[in-house]
């Protein structure tokens, strides 16, 4: 007899077929997909980093040696923590600026946005090692330099040459050609902050100050730290370039040794090496742990340290390891 029409008819499962147990069905076990291009890729950058790490070994033209013996003598040490000093003050000055060209680029002054655009076109478009050069012949164009009155008398004056040692020099050279670009970096992470932010703040008669110290400036860094750590970063190679003006930081200390002793050049060079990746190796720690703090509030949890993703990925290994096995 046929079903009527519009009747609602039951679907239910079909049973297994007769030969094939229900229990083996269940217990089917998911096969991964095979990738042999990840696996290739994989082999042949091992064996090229082996090949690398091979060379360096046995390589004698290094000279691992007299590596050793120049990694710590006084006078790299003494040129890195010139480096050092010359970095640090630049970072801090150039940061300062940064902000105040940013400030002044987002200002309602076209006075103020006029001549903050005027400085970062003008300092990006000049080669670092121009600026540093014009700084330190720049006794040449003004011999004295004096306070006072515009177009009147002049209070205070102070011999340039005097003035404009070979560290105050480079620090400022650097800081002025940071500052350029650390007023992008700042006035992009501030862009970045929602408008409705600040519209909330306007609206509970907020002042401006206060707005933007605890509202827009605490969410404009989680922007700002990335893309400032990265000028950090470059700021601390451009050091290299103060040897040029006649200070022996870390890159010139190791030129001066190598005219002395021209056979250790390359010991002398990667040793400059080493130095300036763990310099940027510590600035990279650094920038982590400040992103992380930046991060709360922003996301649901905070990112594993390097530490607690190497145990995670250690005892997945395990896991899977005893699974594999298991089968």
């Amino acid at each position: 007899m046929s079903e009527p029409s519009g009747a609602a008819v039951s679907l239910t499962e079909a049973p297994p077929p007769p030969d094939v147990p229900s229990k083996q069905l269940t217990a089917q076990r998911v096969v991964p997909l095979r990738r042999p291009g990840r696996w290739i890729a994989t082999a042949v950058v091992l064996v090229l980093a082996a090949q690398f790490v091979h060379g360096l070994v046995s390589n004698p033209f290094y000279q691992w040696d007299r590596f050793g013996y120049w990694f710590l003598r006084p006078a790299i040490l003494d040129g890195l923590l010139i480096t050092l000093e010359v970095a640090a003050y630049s970072a801090v000055l150039g940061l300062l600026g940064g902000i105040l060209l940013a400030l002044a680029r987002l200002s309602r002054s076209p006075v103020l946005r006029a001549v903050s655009w005027t400085y970062v076109w003008a300092l990006r478009s000049t080669p670092l090692i121009v600026v540093l050069l014009f700084l330190y012949n720049f006794s040449a164009l003004y011999q004295t330099l004096s306070v006072g009155v515009p177009f009147g008398p002049a209070f205070f004056t102070f011999d340039e040459s005097r003035l404009a040692t070979d560290m105050v020099v480079a620090v400022v050279g650097l800081s002025l050609n940071e500052a350029a670009y650390a007023a992008e970096v700042v006035r992009g992470g501030i862009l970045s902050v929602d408008q409705g932010q600040h519209e909330a703040a306007s609206a509970l008669g907020l002042p401006k100050g206060y707005q933007f110290r605890r509202i827009v400036w605490p969410q404009a860094l989680r922007s700002i730290t990335p893309n400032y750590v990265n000028q950090l970063i470059g700021l601390i190679k451009s050091t290299s370039l103060v040897f040029y003006v006649s200070l022996l930081d870390l890159f010139g200390a190791a030129q001066t040794m190598g005219s002395t002793y021209p056979g250790d050049i390359v010991p002398l060079l990667l040793v400059v090496t080493v130095w300036y990746l763990i310099l940027t190796s510590v600035v990279s720690v650094v920038q982590f742990y400040v992103e992380r703090h930046y991060a709360r509030g922003a996301t649901r949890s905070l990112p594993p340290t390097p530490l607690r993703r190497l145990r995670d990925g250690v005892a997945g290994l395990r896991a899977r390891i005893r699974r594999d096995a298991a089968v």
